[in-house]
């Protein structure tokens, strides 16, 4: 007898796939066995997602009548994940007259549902007193609930995942300042939910049956303050306790200033956010638990959703910018489209030089490093840092290395240790000496199109607290020596090697 023909898989359109939570979303909606379209204003800044070649990818907006409408053709299930907050004041006028828009045309294009995610609003304030965030938020599930396509609200406060607007804020507050004199929403009480938990009742909402048209609140198991967020923030990242001193009088206006004097988050963005933290937002319902089923450890407790916000810190993954340090393979790890300011912050020294010596004559200069070679600049700084890590426990430059000319991915290098290896290409070593925070050094040498020789040098810091952000600005002075003077040294050495006066003209960049 006839196997009965699997059902047609899904198809989904994701709008915001650059943003945080719609970049998460796509390869979840993948991996569910969907097939997705992205709508996107700039297409170009999902090329680097390893998912792309997966998906369709067209451009528009959701303010382009025309676009929109070309984008739901054919679509079953379609994910409204933008929203105008950082575009400047009026930033309401332009959500709803978006979403109305898109209803309209996903009515048009017989769309089955419209899943929209948006804030978790608190039941016993009047929707004029609400913050200009929050109440937007609120009106454009409102559009969509009312619209002749069933709708999926799902509406949650603070989302924990490296990326989220909102957790930034708490990450940069936590972790610059050990003294913190704060407004008095720091005593508000909020429900804040993992992003992995998030994308799971986003991906199961597309199976709701038709008659369901509603909202629902969704959150994490633990109900908390925001002071409790940040001083347990600081426990899960290994820093001391914070002091903070709530003070009243420090208003939603004037405390968006003071979060964008510590924290890189623009104003545009944390403005609305810090004004919205005056309102207790926390769940009414789990009804959502009957259509998407919770698993077992699931939702998220605060603390792990931290632990996982926070992996790719502990696990030395380090590329150009912090914020797309590693391949994304979960909902915790960063993406390419992730902002600027996303991360925690990172501190990097980079060096470049022409080489006139091949390839393989530098990356024997690089693979020989340390040990009796030691590095190529000022050894009388490199002793007395090495002596100062040993007077406060560290491993100190003892340890020299395993072998004079090969390394290997784990050995130890005086104070580093080789956390990966690319035979000709990429030396990356981790500090282990005792640092306020995490440190690597990282040398490849390359070849470019015309076929010259590159040496590429970049000290990279990841401050824990503020006294990491201190050490780093205190040695940054003395980097033209050491990193500059390393950079001169190992191009001087390479065309030593290859048989080339030591004086041959350089380059920098």
């Amino acid at each position: 007898m006839r196997e009965r023909d699997a059902a047609p898989a899904l198809r989904c359109l994701v709008t915001g796939a650059t943003g945080y939570v719609g970049g998460r979303l796509v390869p979840s909606l993948l991996e569910a066995g969907c097939q997705v379209r992205c709508l996107a204003r700039s297409p170009e800044k999902l090329r680097d997602h390893p998912w792309v070649g997966r998906v369709e990818v067209v451009r528009g907006d959701v303010t382009d009548t025309a676009s929109v409408a070309d984008a739901l053709r054919g679509i079953d299930v379609a994910y409204y994940l933008v929203h105008a907050l950082g575009a400047g004041s009026g930033f309401e006028e332009t959500d709803r007259r978006a979403a109305r828009a898109f209803a309209g045309a996903a009515a048009t294009a017989s769309v089955r549902r419209i899943i929209y995610l948006g804030g978790l609003v608190p039941a016993d304030v009047p929707v004029q007193d609400l913050s200009v965030h929050l109440r937007s938020r609120a009106e454009v599930g409102e559009i969509f609930l009312a619209s002749p396509v069933p709708a999926t609200v799902l509406r949650a406060a603070v989302v924990i995942g490296s990326g989220s607007a909102s957790f930034e804020m708490l990450r940069y507050l936590t972790e610059r300042l050990p003294v913190m004199v704060t407004p008095s929403w720091v005593s508000t009480r909020i429900q804040p939910i993992a992003i992995r938990d998030a994308l799971r009742y986003l991906v199961g909402s597309a199976g709701m049956p038709r008659e369901v048209n509603r909202a629902f609140d969704i959150g994490g198991p633990d109900i908390m303050t925001y002071r409790d967020m940040m001083e347990r923030y600081a426990k899960v990242a290994g820093l001391p306790h914070r002091l903070i001193l709530p003070v009243p009088m420090l208003t939603p206006r004037l405390s968006s200033h003071w979060i964008g004097l510590v924290t890189p988050v623009p104003p545009s963005i944390a403005r609305p956010l810090a004004d919205s933290l005056r309102h207790e937002v926390v769940c009414d319902e789990h009804d959502i638990a009957r259509y998407v089923p919770d698993k077992q450890g699931a939702p998220l407790g605060f603390d792990e959703a931290l632990g996982l916000a926070l992996k790719r810190v502990r696990e030395a993954q380090v590329v150009t910018r912090w914020s797309n340090a590693s391949v994304p393979g979960a909902p915790s790890d960063p993406l390419p489209t992730d902002p600027e300011w996303a991360g925690g912050s990172l501190y990097t020294d980079i060096r470049q030089r022409t080489v006139d010596a091949s390839t393989a004559a530098l990356w024997r200069v690089v693979e020989g490093m340390g040990g009796d070679h030691g590095w190529y600049s000022f050894p009388l700084a490199w002793a007395l840092r090495g002596w100062f890590d040993r007077m406060v426990g560290g491993v100190g430059l003892r340890r020299g290395r395993r072998d004079a000319h090969r390394l290997r991915v784990g050995d130890s290098l005086d104070f580093w240790r080789v956390e990966e290896i690319v035979p000709g290409q990429l030396l990356r070593l981790r500090a282990e000496m005792r640092l306020p925070g995490l440190a690597w050094l990282e040398m490849t040498a390359q070849r470019d199109e015309h076929g010259r020789t590159w040496y590429r040098q970049r000290a990279i810091f990841h401050p824990r607290g503020l006294l990491g952000h201190a050490y780093w600005w205190s040695v940054s002075p003395f980097h033209a020596v050491v990193f500059g003077g390393m950079a001169r040294n190992v191009a001087k050495a390479a065309e030593a090697d290859a048989g080339l006066p030591a004086d041959a003209s350089h380059r920098r960049t």
